[in-house]
Protein backbone atom coordinates (compact mmCIF):
# COMPACT_ATOMS: atom_id res chain seq x y z
CA UNK A 1 0.00 0.00 0.00
CA UNK A 2 1.66 3.64 -0.86
CA UNK A 3 1.14 6.17 1.19
CA UNK A 4 2.01 10.00 0.27
CA UNK A 5 2.02 12.62 3.35
CA UNK A 6 2.10 15.95 2.57
CA UNK A 7 3.23 19.15 4.62
CA UNK A 8 4.37 22.63 4.61
CA UNK A 9 0.88 24.42 4.26
CA UNK A 10 0.02 27.38 5.45
CA UNK A 11 -1.37 30.68 5.56
CA UNK A 12 0.99 33.26 3.71
CA UNK A 13 0.61 36.95 2.50
CA UNK A 14 0.64 37.71 -1.16
CA UNK A 15 4.85 37.55 -2.12
CA UNK A 16 5.53 35.38 0.09
CA UNK A 17 6.86 31.71 -0.27
CA UNK A 18 6.29 28.42 0.74
CA UNK A 19 8.00 24.68 0.45
CA UNK A 20 5.38 21.79 0.34
CA UNK A 21 6.55 18.34 0.92
CA UNK A 22 5.61 15.08 -0.26
CA UNK A 23 7.34 12.01 1.68
CA UNK A 24 5.76 8.41 0.20
CA UNK A 25 6.35 5.15 1.76
CA UNK A 26 4.82 1.39 0.36
CA UNK A 27 6.93 1.98 -2.91
CA UNK A 28 10.20 2.10 -4.86
CA UNK A 29 10.05 5.88 -4.59
CA UNK A 30 13.10 6.68 -7.33
CA UNK A 31 11.35 4.21 -9.95
CA UNK A 32 8.31 6.40 -10.21
CA UNK A 33 7.42 9.94 -11.12
CA UNK A 34 5.69 12.66 -9.29
CA UNK A 35 3.61 15.13 -9.48
CA UNK A 36 1.69 18.21 -7.71
CA UNK A 37 -1.63 18.72 -8.26
CA UNK A 38 -4.24 21.56 -6.45
CA UNK A 39 -7.98 22.17 -5.96
CA UNK A 40 -9.24 25.50 -5.27
CA UNK A 41 -13.01 25.80 -4.10
CA UNK A 42 -15.63 25.25 -6.50
CA UNK A 43 -13.07 24.55 -9.41
CA UNK A 44 -11.15 21.29 -9.98
CA UNK A 45 -8.19 19.70 -9.72
CA UNK A 46 -5.68 20.45 -11.93
CA UNK A 47 -1.91 20.02 -12.62
CA UNK A 48 0.83 21.97 -11.30
CA UNK A 49 4.24 20.08 -11.43
CA UNK A 50 6.04 17.01 -12.48
CA UNK A 51 9.25 15.31 -12.13
CA UNK A 52 9.98 12.67 -14.04
CA UNK A 53 11.89 9.55 -11.82
CA UNK A 54 15.19 9.84 -12.23
CA UNK A 55 14.67 13.85 -11.54
CA UNK A 56 16.22 15.04 -14.82
CA UNK A 57 13.30 16.41 -16.56
CA UNK A 58 10.40 18.74 -14.74
CA UNK A 59 7.29 20.57 -16.51
CA UNK A 60 4.90 23.22 -15.08
CA UNK A 61 1.75 24.51 -15.81
CA UNK A 62 2.02 28.00 -17.47
CA UNK A 63 0.39 29.76 -14.39
CA UNK A 64 3.54 29.07 -11.93
CA UNK A 65 6.07 28.86 -14.25
CA UNK A 66 9.12 30.98 -12.76
CA UNK A 67 7.42 31.28 -9.50
CA UNK A 68 7.51 27.26 -8.65
CA UNK A 69 10.36 24.68 -8.47
CA UNK A 70 9.49 20.85 -8.10
CA UNK A 71 12.38 18.85 -6.92
CA UNK A 72 12.95 15.05 -5.16
CA UNK A 73 15.25 13.78 -3.08
CA UNK A 74 15.31 9.70 -3.64
CA UNK A 75 17.06 9.00 -0.78
CA UNK A 76 14.31 10.49 1.16
CA UNK A 77 11.40 9.65 -0.61
CA UNK A 78 10.35 13.29 -0.77
CA UNK A 79 9.37 15.13 -2.99
CA UNK A 80 9.15 18.65 -3.14
CA UNK A 81 7.54 22.16 -4.28
CA UNK A 82 8.98 25.80 -3.32
CA UNK A 83 6.60 28.20 -4.20
CA UNK A 84 8.12 31.65 -4.46
CA UNK A 85 5.83 35.16 -5.24
CA UNK A 86 2.67 33.41 -4.50
CA UNK A 87 -0.82 35.06 -5.57
CA UNK A 88 -3.95 34.32 -3.99
CA UNK A 89 -5.29 32.35 -6.95
CA UNK A 90 -3.17 29.93 -5.72
CA UNK A 91 -5.22 29.38 -2.58
CA UNK A 92 -6.04 25.49 -2.80
CA UNK A 93 -5.37 22.11 -1.54
CA UNK A 94 -2.15 20.89 -3.08
CA UNK A 95 -1.82 17.50 -3.62
CA UNK A 96 1.25 15.16 -4.75
CA UNK A 97 0.42 12.06 -6.76
CA UNK A 98 2.53 8.98 -7.77
CA UNK A 99 2.59 7.82 -11.56
CA UNK A 100 1.13 4.37 -12.34
CA UNK A 101 3.94 3.31 -14.05
CA UNK A 102 7.56 2.71 -13.22
CA UNK A 103 10.74 4.53 -15.36
CA UNK A 104 7.99 6.26 -17.20
CA UNK A 105 9.65 8.15 -19.84
CA UNK A 106 6.47 10.31 -21.13
CA UNK A 107 6.10 13.46 -19.14
CA UNK A 108 2.75 12.76 -17.00
CA UNK A 109 0.50 16.02 -16.50
CA UNK A 110 -3.06 14.05 -16.65
CA UNK A 111 -4.95 13.06 -13.14
CA UNK A 112 -5.98 9.97 -14.75
CA UNK A 113 -2.34 8.44 -14.74
CA UNK A 114 -1.99 8.93 -11.66
CA UNK A 115 -2.55 6.11 -9.24
CA UNK A 116 -1.81 7.18 -5.26
CA UNK A 117 -2.63 10.46 -3.84
CA UNK A 118 -1.83 12.23 -0.36
CA UNK A 119 -4.69 13.49 1.33
CA UNK A 120 -3.75 17.64 0.20
CA UNK A 121 -2.19 20.03 2.35
CA UNK A 122 -3.96 23.42 2.46
CA UNK A 123 -2.19 26.94 1.25
CA UNK A 124 -4.02 29.92 1.73
CA UNK A 125 -2.74 33.40 0.15
CA UNK A 126 -3.72 36.51 1.40
CA UNK A 127 -3.59 40.02 -0.71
Amino acid sequence: QVQLVESGGGLVQAGGSLRLSCTASGRTFSSYTMGWFRQAPGKEREFVAVIMWSGGSTSYADSVKGRFTISRDNAKNTVYLQMNSLKPEYTAVYYCAVDTVPFNIVVVTRLSRYGYWGQGTQVTVSS
